[in-house]
């Protein structure tokens, strides 16, 4: 169908200087030469190159996909078409039963089938969405690889190691599979990811994400730091205290009383200098009451969330801000959408998706969408390979390992690092 097939991982993925792109696992592996260090002083990847920019819409039709899976994940993948019909279409979605693929077409307005076969039979889309349980990913992205389609994964794309080993001996040489990492096309993380290629903070060596979970957090680390596949030394500490839960997904829990939570601390040293810390704290997406934060440190200054410290000459240290113009505020009457994201007096992201009212994390998925049928055509870099997502699966995992052991667990290159 495309040039992509029979390319391991899809794409080389194109590095800049101050990024993550790939993985390493716990387990048994080789060395590292230093031509293997140098290959790795990745930048960002080349799907984060292109986030935010609105050029890179074309005319040749939307994005046309399958979604299997009819749950809470599946439901961004089906709602993003119906908001952007031109750029998002979805020709079928894949359920395990008869009476909930009716379900779904009532709620959707899309046909349902049983299977991958049947959904790409006629009108064959341009890949698959496997939006299903853990357990049952692999099975899908084997299905559809089996008929020669590209697939888009849900994170993580197997539930352990030796299922991501499983998976990528069967599909990694394809090069059909990608993963739906959204979190570097975040329009925040977009923005603090080109502030980083812009050279702003210099060499970046330290990374601190407390925001998000396990893989997205760590797809996060490794891209603004510009980890690739190194073996890594992990240490885990988890400590429980009390804690009130004000918000959870379902909303207000209307009960302030604190009741027990945990926190995970892991560090993670990627060796030359460049080390990682993740903080993350129960239910901390939904919970008010811990903020986000986001810590990248470099050579010539570092950013704290939104606000840079950075030197612009020999005598002057500057302090500024990102700022978001956020439209529908006020006396604003041109909508309700993110306009552009702005470092002192230059536009660092631009929201290509205005018109349809959408959280941050709706504007990530869609785009990782729209890049996926890019790649497909070949008009554009792979979205995020699944060599990379088994990579920051992998080393998450080890943050469970290090707290099981009560050790520091050190992680070598997996057959997916070459």
């Amino acid at each position: 169908m495309t040039s992509r097939r029979g390319t391991p991982g899809g794409d080389a993925r194109g590095r800049t200087a101050a990024a993550a792109d790939e993985p390493a696992s716990v387990g048994s592996g080789g060395t590292s030469s230093s031509g293997d260090n140098d290959r790795e002083r990745l930048a960002v990847t080349s799907a984060v190159d292109s986030a935010g920019r609105d050029d890179i819409v074309g005319a040749a039709g939307p994005a046309r996909y399958v979604v299997a899976g009819n749950g809470w994940r599946a439901g961004f993948y089906l709602r993003l078409a119906k908001v952007f019909p031109e750029r998002l279409q979805v020709t079928a979605i894949v359920t395990p039963t008869a009476e909930r693929g009716t379900a779904a077409e009532r709620q959707w307005g899309v046909p349902s089938v049983r299977t991958i076969r049947d959904a790409i039979t006629g009108d064959r889309p341009d890949f698959v969405v496997a939006a299903v349980p853990w357990s049952a990913t692999p099975e899908v992205i084997g299905e559809a690889v089996a008929a020669d389609m590209p697939v888009l994964s849900e994170t993580p794309p197997a539930a352990d190691v030796p299922g991501l080993l499983e998976l990528w001996s069967q599909v990694g040489g394809s090069g059909l599979v990608q993963v739906a990492e959204q979190y570097p096309l975040y329009p925040g993380h977009a923005a603090r990811i080109q502030i980083i290629k812009n050279g702003v903070l210099g060499t970046v060596s330290n990374v601190q994400v407390a925001s998000t979970h396990q893989y997205h957090a760590i797809a996060l680390m490794r891209t603004m730091l510009g980890v690739g596949f190194e073996d890594a030394a992990v240490t885990a500490h988890r400590s429980e205290f009390l804690l009130a839960n004000p918000i959870s997904r379902d909303g207000w829990t209307m009960d302030l009383t604190p009741l027990p939570a945990w926190n995970l601390l892991s560090h993670f040293n990627f060796g030359d200098g460049r080390t990682g810390l993740y903080d993350f704290t129960d239910n901390q997406w939904h919970n008010e009451l811990r903020s986000n934060r986001i810590l990248i440190r470099g050579s010539l200054g570092e950013l704290v969330t939104d606000r840079v410290v950075h030197v612009r000459d020999e005598l002057t240290v500057l302090e500024s801000d990102l700022v978001r113009r956020q439209l529908g505020v006020d006396m604003n009457f041109e909508g309700f959408d993110l306009d552009h994201i702005t470092f002192e007096g230059d536009v660092v992201y631009r929201n290509a998706w205005q018109g349809g009212r959408l959280a941050d994390d709706e504007i990530a998925v869609a785009s990782v969408l729209e890049r996926m049928g890019f790649w497909v055509h070949d008009r554009g870099p792979a979205p995020y390979p699944l060599a990379d997502g088994c990579q920051d699966h992998m080393l998450a995992l080890a943050m469970d390992e290090s707290l099981a052991a009560r050790a520091t667990v050190r992680t070598t290159r997996q057959p997916w690092s070459s």
